[in-house]
C-alpha cells in the first residue's frame, strides 16, 4: 500500500512540473471536398518539387499549395505507402509496386513489378511502408520484404505477420504483430534478448533521441533501450499515450517529439520545458484518428488522418489561442498573468487559469480594454471600470465603457477614454480617485498626452480635439483642431504615439500638430512609409503593428529605417475586430485579440518571405512553357508555387502588360480571361508592405481569332473577290438597264414635249381665240358706249326741238318740223334691247360677284351700279333708265344705303373693287 501511494505521489511530483499548454500552433485542415478524394489518408511525404504527396485509398494527392491533383493506378487498387527519392514518388499497393514522375504538369506511373511473379497467389499482400537502407528500396508487406537495386528484386519471406519496419541508424527492426521486435541482418532476423515486453504488442515507430532508442507502441506506451534492456518511459503522459493508442511517432528539431494516436489526436512533447500540447478536435482537429506524419522543408507537420488532411505550423513564430466552445465569445483585450490570462471578451471579465475558464463575478456584458499599471490590471468593461491583482477583481468606478487607458509621456498620470469623456488618475497607487475632464461630455475613443496642461482626445465618431486645461485639470480651451484644418473626412480619427510624437491618422493620412499655424499638418516621414494604413497599434518605442489592405505588419523601427514583417492573412481573415485591434506585450511577445480567441507573436520575428516562385501555366488543361501561344478566348491559369506552406509563404501581387496596379495573388493563383489577340506578359512581385520586389515573370501570346487566320483570311479574299466579281457583273447589268431606260425615257420625253407642244399650241390658239373674243367684246363695248353716245344725243335734239317750240310761234310750220324731226331720230326698240344685252354680257362677271356679295339688289339697282362703274354721270344716265336726273340721284342714294356705304364712301370706287 506505502508503495503505491510512493508511486502515486511521485507521478503527482512530476505531473505538476507539466502543463498542458492552450497557445497552440496555426492548423490548416483540408477535407474531402478540398482535395476531391477519399478518406484515409496513409502517408504523407514532399517531393523535390517541393509539392506534397500523399497515398490517399484509391488516389495518389499532389499538393503544390495552389492546386490540388488526383492519380489512379491503372489497376485501381488502394495505395497504402510512398516514399520520395529523387524526382520518383515511389508508391505500395495491393501486389503492386512502382514509382510516379511529373512531366508536362501530370503524373505518370512506372510498375515494376508488371509481367513479375512476385506475390504468392493465396496471400492478398499489400505495401504497408516503402524505406530506403543500403543504397536499395525496400517495399514491405505484410509477409514480405521486396528489395529493389534499380534493376532487380530480392523478396524475403518472413515466418511471421509482421506490421512494420524500422530503420535507426544501420539497423533495421521488424516488428512482429505477436512474437515482439526483430532486428534484421541480411536476410536473417533476431529477437534481441529482454525485449519479450514487446510480445502480443505492436510497434508503430522506433526512433532514436539523443543516443537512445525509443520504441512506441499501440497500448503499451513508449520504451527507451537502456543497455540492451527496455524500459518504460518515465514520464505521466506515457499513461495518457497508453489509452490514446500510439499509430506514428517522431522526433523533430528544438528537442520535441510529435505523437499522433488513434483517438486523442496528436501530442506534441518538448523536452526543454517538459510540456507538451494536444491538438485534437476540442480545439482544431477535424479528426483524432491520426495514421501519418510527415514533414515540409520548414520542418511543419502534415498529418494524414482517418478523414482528411492537416498542416500544422509547429515551427511558426504564431501560436493561437482558440475558443471553439463559443464561452468567451469575440475577444476585445487580453492579458497574460501567473498561469494564464486574463481576457475582456464582449461576454464579460474572464480568467484562464491551469487550463480552465472562469468568468470573474458580476463582469457580465461588454469588457473593452485591459492595460497594466505595475502589477495592477486595470479593465474598461460597460458598467464601469475594474481592477485585477492576484487572482482578485475589485470594482473602482462606475464610469461606463472604459475604451483605452493610456500612460502620459510626461509624467505618471493615465488618461482613459470612455463613453462620456476622458477621466484622469493622477497617482496609480490608487486607482479609485480620478478626476474627470470638464467640457469634453461626449464618446471618447482614443486619450494621448506629450505637453503639460494639454491632451489630444479623438471622437468615436468623427472629430479630434485639443483640450488645455490648468494644473487642476480645469477646462480652459477645447478646439475642433479637425474642423480649423478644413479636413473634411474626420471619421474614426486614430491617435498614434511614436518616440513621445503624437502622430495622427486620419482618412489613411498621417497628421502632426503644428503649434504656430494651430493646424494639422501632413507628416512626411509616415506618409511616405506608411500608406493606406487603416489602422495602428503600438506595441512598445520600437514596435508596433500596422493594417494595411486588410493585412497584419509588424513593424520594427531600427533608428530612422522601418523594417517590416508580413503576418500572413490565413491567420486572422475574417477574425479582426475592426477599430478594436489592441496589443499586450508580454516579455518578448505580443497578444493581439480575435473574434474567436488571440495570437501570440514573437516580438523580434522577422519573416524573410522565400522569393524563389515557379510558375506553372494551364491552358485548357495543359500545362504550356514561358513565351508559348494559346488560343483566344480561352482560359490561362497560371500557379504561382512559393514551395512554402508555412509563415514564411511570400505576399504575392502581379501586374499584367505593365499596368499600373498591382493585382493581389490570391491562393496563388492567376485567373485570366478575354484577352487581347497579341503578346502578354505577367510579372509576379513580392509585397513586404513597403516595397515590391520583382520575382517572376511569364510571357505568353494569345493567338489571332480562329475568324482571322490564314485560312479564314483567304476565304475573306475568296469572299470580297466574288463579290467585286458579282458586283461588277450587276453593275454591268444595271447600266445596261439604265441604258435603257434612258433610251425609254427619252423616248417619253420626246412623247411628252410633243403633247406639251400640242396643248401649248392649242393654248396659243385658245389665247387666240380669247383675243379675237375680248376684241370682239371691246368692239361691241365701243358700241354700246356710241350707242349711248347717240341716245344723249338724241335726247339732247329732242331738248333743242323742245326750246325752238318754245321759241317758235308759227304752230303749224313748227309741228310740221317737229314731227319731221322727231321721226328721224326715233330709237329704234330692238337696239335698245341690243344695246343692254351686250352691256350685260360685258358686265357679266361684275354683275356675278355684285349678286353673291349683295343678293338684295335688283336688275334696276345692277343697272345703276354697272352704269356707275362706267363712270357716267346722273345726267347721262337719267335717259338711259328712263329717268329724271333727280331720279338718278335718289336711286343712288338708295343703293348707297344697301351697299351699306357711309357718306365719306366713293360709290363708283367701291363698284371697280368688286
Amino acid at each position: 500500500m506505502k508503495s503505491t501511494l510512493l508511486k502515486l505521489f511521485f507521478l503527482f511530483l512530476i505531473a505538476s512540473q507539466i502543463q498542458a499548454q492552450e497557445l497552440l500552433p496555426f492548423v490548416e485542415n483540408y477535407n474531402k471536398s478540398d482535395y476531391q478524394g477519399d478518406n484515409q489518408i496513409w502517408n504523407v511525404a514532399q517531393g523535390k518539387d517541393n509539392a506534397m504527396y500523399f497515398a490517399n485509398n484509391h488516389y495518389l494527392l499532389r499538393y503544390d499549395g495552389v492546386m490540388w491533383e488526383k492519380y489512379t493506378l491503372p489497376n485501381k487498387t488502394i495505395i497504402r505507402s510512398i516514399m520520395i527519392e529523387g524526382d520518383k514518388i515511389y508508391s505500395g499497393s495491393y501486389k503492386e509496386f512502382g514509382y510516379w514522375y511529373r512531366k508536362e504538369g501530370k503524373m505518370h506511373y512506372v510498375s515494376i513489378t508488371k509481367n513479375l511473379r512476385l506475390f504468392d497467389e493465396k496471400d492478398n499482400e499489400e505495401i504497408w511502408k516503402i524505406f530506403k537502407f543500403n543504397g536499395s528500396i525496400y517495399f514491405q508487406s505484410f509477409n514480405d520484404v521486396f528489395i529493389y537495386n534499380g534493376k532487380h528484386i530480392q523478396k524475403i519471406r518472413f515466418p511471421f505477420l509482421i506490421s512494420y519496419c524500422f530503420v535507426v541508424d544501420n539497423d533495421v527492426y521488424v516488428a512482429s504483430v505477436e512474437k515482439g521486435l526483430f532486428k534484421m541482418s541480411g536476410a536473417k532476423i533476431a529477437n534481441p534478448k529482454g525485449w519479450n515486453i514487446l510480445k502480443n504488442t505492436v510497434v508503430h515507430a522506433v526512433e532514436k533521441y539523443q543516443n537512445k532508442n525509443y520504441i512506441f507502441t499501440q497500448k503499451k506506451g513508449i520504451f527507451i533501450v537502456e543497455k540492451d534492456r527496455l524500459v518504460p518511459w518515465n514520464n505521466p503522459l506515457n499513461e495518457t499515450l497508453k489509452a490514446a493508442t500510439i499509430n506514428v511517432a517522431k522526433f523533430i528539431k528544438n528537442n520535441k517529439l510529435v505523437i499522433g494516436t488513434g483517438n486523442r489526436g496528436l501530442f506534441i512533447y518538448d523536452f526543454n520545458t517538459d510540456t507538451y500540447k494536444n491538438i485534437d478536435r476540442n480545439n482544431v482537429l477535424k479528426n483524432n484518428s491520426v495514421l501519418s506524419i510527415g514533414f515540409d522543408k520548414e520542418n511543419d507537420l502534415w498529418l494524414g488522418l482517418d478523414n482528411g488532411i492537416t498542416h500544422v505550423e509547429i515551427n511558426s513564430p504564431i501560436s493561437f489561442f482558440y475558443d471553439n466552445s463559443g464561452l468567451l465569445g469575440s475577444v476585445y483585450s487580453v492579458a497574460a498573468i501567473d498561469k494564464g490570462y486574463l481576457i475582456a471578451s464582449n461576454h464579460g471579465i474572464f480568467e484562464f487559469v491551469s487550463g480552465k475558464f472562469k468568468m470573474m463575478p458580476n463582469t457580465q456584458g461588454q469588457a473593452w480594454n485591459i492595460t497594466k499599471i505595475n502589477n495592477k490590471f486595470i479593465i474598461g468593461h460597460n458598467d464601469g471600470n475594474f481592477c485585477y491583482e492576484n487572482g482578485s477583481l475589485v470594482k473602482i468606478n462606475n464610469i461606463n465603457g472604459g475604451w483605452n487607458l493610456s500612460k502620459s509621456s510626461i509624467n505618471n498620470t493615465y488618461f482613459q477614454s470612455t463613453y462620456s469623456g476622458v477621466l484622469v488618475y493622477d497617482n496609480p497607487a490608487d486607482l479609485t480617485q480620478y478626476k474627470i475632464i470638464n467640457d469634453l461630455s461626449k464618446p471618447i475613443k482614443y486619450v494621448a498626452q506629450n505637453k503639460k496642461n494639454e491632451i489630444w482626445a479623438a471622437d468615436n465618431y468623427r472629430g479630434l480635439y485639443r483640450v488645455v486645461f490648468d494644473d487642476n485639470y480645469k477646462t480652459k480651451k477645447v478646439e475642433n483642431i479637425t474642423q480649423q484644418s478644413k479636413i473634411k473626412n474626420d471619421f474614426g480619427v486614430k491617435i498614434f504615439e511614436f518616440r513621445k510624437e503624437i502622430l495622427f491618422l486620419i482618412n489613411n493620412l498621417w497628421y502632426t500638430y503644428n503649434s504656430i499655424t494651430n493646424n494639422l499638418e501632413e507628416n512626411e516621414q509616415f506618409n511616405s512609409n506608411f500608406k493606406n494604413i487603416t489602422d495602428v497599434v503600438s506595441i512598445d518605442e520600437d514596435h508596433f503593428v500596422v493594417l494595411q489592405n486588410g493585412i497584419l505588419y509588424h513593424i520594427h523601427a531600427n533608428g530612422n529605417k522601418f523594417i517590416w514583417n508580413i503576418i500572413q492573412e490565413k491567420y486572422y481573415k475574417g477574425t479582426l475586430i475592426n477599430d478594436n485591434l489592441r496589443i499586450f506585450k508580454t516579455q518578448n511577445h505580443y497578444l493581439l485579440n480575435l473574434d474567436d480567441g488571440f495570437i501570440s507573436l514573437q516580438l523580434k520575428y522577422v519573416n524573410k518571405q522565400n522569393s524563389n516562385v515557379k510558375i506553372e501555366a494551364f491552358n485548357e488543361e495543359n500545362l504550356i512553357s514561358n513565351d508559348s501561344k494559346i488560343k483566344y478566348n480561352t482560359e490561362l491559369k497560371i500557379n504561382v508555387i512559393s514551395g512554402i506552406y508555412g509563415a514564411s509563404k511570400p505576399n504575392l501581387f502581379y501586374k499584367i502588360n505593365k499596368s499600373k496596379d498591382f493585382i493581389q495573388i490570391s491562393n496563388g493563383l492567376i485567373e485570366l480571361n478575354n484577352l487581347s489577340s497579341g503578346y502578354h506578359s505577367v510579372v509576379v512581385y513580392k509585397h513586404d508592405g513597403a516595397n515590391y520586389e520583382k520575382v517572376s515573370t511569364f510571357d505568353f501570346k494569345v493567338a489571332e481569332p480562329w475568324y482571322f487566320s490564314i485560312w479564314m483570311v483567304m476565304l475573306y479574299l475568296l469572299i470580297v473577290g466574288a463579290v467585286l466579281f458579282f458586283y461588277y457583273k450587276w453593275n454591268k447589268l444595271r447600266y445596261m438597264q439604265k441604258l435603257k431606260l434612258q433610251a425609254e425615257e427619252l423616248k417619253h420625253q420626246r412623247e411628252i414635249l410633243e403633247m406639251e407642244l400640242k396643248a401649248e399650241n392649242e393654248l396659243n390658239v385658245q389665247e387666240y381665240e380669247k383675243h379675237i373674243l375680248e376684241l370682239e367684246l371691246q368692239t361691241k363695248s365701243s358700241e354700246v358706249a356710241g350707242k349711248s353716245l347717240s341716245i344723249a344725243k338724241q335726247s339732247e335734239m329732242i331738248e333743242n326741238i323742245q326750246s325752238i317750240l318754245d321759241s317758235e310761234k308759227d304752230f303749224n310750220k313748227l309741228k310740221s318740223e317737229i314731227k319731221k324731226a322727231i321721226k328721224i331720230n326715233e330709237v329704234n326698240k330692238h337696239e335698245w334691247e341690243t344695246f343692254e344685252t351686250n352691256l350685260n354680257q360685258i358686265h357679266n362677271e361684275f354683275i356675278i360677284n355684285l349678286s353673291k356679295k349683295f343678293p338684295n339688289l335688283t336688275p334696276k339697282d345692277i343697272k345703276l351700279c354697272i352704269y356707275l362703274k362706267m363712270n357716267l354721270s346722273s345726267k347721262e344716265i337719267a335717259p338711259m333708265m328712263n329717268i329724271s336726273f333727280r331720279g338718278v340721284e335718289l336711286h343712288r342714294y338708295r343703293l348707297r344705303k344697301k351697299l351699306n356705304l357711309s357718306q365719306e364712301d366713293n360709290l363708283s370706287k367701291f363698284l371697280l373693287s368688286v
